[in-house]
């Protein structure tokens, strides 16, 4: 029953406690459930091949909500390129979708970094209050810095 998994995931919500992160005590309950109901084989596939593109479709579902409930318009979004610190933020928006694709590359075709990444993520997320949209931001900007590295090699 206690295996090494089961210690790990203790440990991390044990994190979260004393953190007090909703979001990863959440995580670590639906995986108890999961592991302990015996669902964990086929649904730990299923979420780790799924799950990075069901949380990107809930962000981006999140994101959108303010224009389906009218709270966003045209008139919003015309005014809104009058403002440097909009542009900055259209442009950073565009870094951060071209990073978090270079990051789903590099955690397909270099699952090691999966473990440091997850790491990162989960002490920023438990230490800092950060969001764990990490690993992809974090990989995208790991697949940067290889690129670099390889480029002046």
């Amino acid at each position: 029953m206690f295996s090494e998994s089961m210690l790990f995931l203790i440990l991390l919500l044990i994190i979260g406690i004393v953190a007090k992160n909703n979001s990863l005590l959440i995580a670590i309950g639906v995986l108890f459930i999961l592991k302990i109901s015996g669902l964990d084989s086929k649904s730990f596939t299923l979420l780790q091949s799924k799950g990075i593109n069901w949380g990107v479709t809930v962000i981006t579902i999140a994101v959108l909500a303010p224009i389906a409930s009218g709270e966003i318009g045209f008139k919003d979004l015309s005014s809104a390129f009058k403002s440097p610190i909009a542009w900055v933020a259209l442009i950073s928006g565009i870094i951060v979708a071209l990073l978090a694709k270079g990051g789903v590359s590099l955690l397909t075709s270099d699952p090691q970094v999966t473990t440091a990444l997850v790491l990162g993520t989960i002490l920023a997320v438990s230490l800092f209050k950060g969001v764990a949209v990490g690993p992809l931001i974090g990989a995208g900007i790991a697949y940067s810095a290889l690129k670099i590295i390889k480029f002046f090699s």
